[in-house]
């Protein structure tokens, strides 16, 4: 198992009862894929660098997770198909720079 960094913008139109199960949805996603969550940040509404959809900001989520090689391609794609969410990104992590720190 890998640690990744999984970088999740949704849209920011949603109310707060809308996040709440957004989130709970890509934490049941994440699960459902064998992903062991060890950190999760919310950085809230941030303003984008471009537009996407028409939307010039967007409320970000990251998440620090452990989880099998063989199932990353197919988690972000799951969480792609979600309406609310913009941008989804995966980033495999150096574990020599996280054990330094």
């Amino acid at each position: 198992m890998r640690k990744y960094e999984v970088n999740v913008i949704l849209s920011p139109n949603l109310d707060q009862s809308q996040l709440a199960l957004e989130k709970e949805i890509i934490g049941k996603a994440l699960e459902a894929f064998g992903a062991r969550v060890e950190k999760v940040e919310e950085w809230g509404m941030r303003r984008l660098a471009y537009p996407i959809a028409k939307d010039t900001q967007g409320y970000f989520l990251w998440y620090q997770v452990e989880m099998p090689e063989d199932r990353v391609n197919n988690l972000a794609r799951e969480l792609r198909l979600r309406d609310n969410v913009r941008r989804v990104m995966v980033v495999k992590t150096q574990e020599s720079l996280l054990t330094k720190a």
